[in-house]
């Protein structure tokens, strides 16, 4: 199977052919069909599965047509536990995304908030994301969610044993429940792939 026959459109198969990645890795080729399809979606995935571009791929692609280069919307929100892998997420929709218009920016906690409003306020389609800082953004009305289509949270278990689970509640009240699709990417769920 190929990137192509996932439905991957023109800007991205370039990007992964500039990378190199001639093939979907297994989780890839379970997960976007899914997501893609528009259903929920929760998978367990090893480190160095190709994990990140099992949900990073479909993102991209459906924002492809819908999202502007200054779209002050956030289309599409990833939550992380750490900020090491917010920054690695964000390289990844970087990468993937190249020859797209789609803007993404990321936030963490331990860092100056200051910086990171300054680059909310230019606007991002993709947003990623560590819990409490999320929630700080969202209660100051620098973020707006009203839009979101998408919601992954990568590293579930890891985010629920750092005591992440009140933030991520009150950042999914947030969201419009009826709009957003929800992703749950894990190394513990019992269930290799469920929608």
């Amino acid at each position: 199977m190929s990137f192509k026959e996932l439905g991957l459109s023109e800007p991205i198969l370039k990007s992964l052919e500039e990378l190199d990645h001639s093939k979907p890795s297994e989780i890839q080729q379970q997960a976007i069909p899914v997501i893609l399809a528009g259903k929920n979606l929760m998978a367990a995935a090893q480190t160095g599965t190709g994990k990140t571009g099992s949900f990073v791929l479909p993102m991209l692609e459906m924002l492809i047509e819908k999202a502007k280069p200054y779209d002050k919307n956030v289309h599409a929100l990833v939550l992380t536990p750490t900020r090491e892998l917010a920054a690695q997420v964000r390289e990844n929709v970087h990468k993937y995304g190249k020859f797209t218009n789609i803007k993404s920016t990321v936030v963490y906690g331990g860092a100056k908030i200051f910086p990171q409003k300054s680059k909310l306020q230019s606007g991002a389609s993709i947003l990623i994301a560590t819990p409490g800082r999320m929630f700080d953004l969202l209660s100051q009305g620098m973020i707006d969610v009203t839009h979101l289509k998408m919601l992954v949270l990568d590293e579930a278990d890891h985010m629920l044993d750092l005591g992440f689970i009140h933030d991520i509640k009150k950042i999914i009240g947030m969201t419009p429940a009826y709009k957003t699709k929800f992703t749950l990417f894990s190394n513990l769920f019992k269930n290799k792939l469920k929608s």
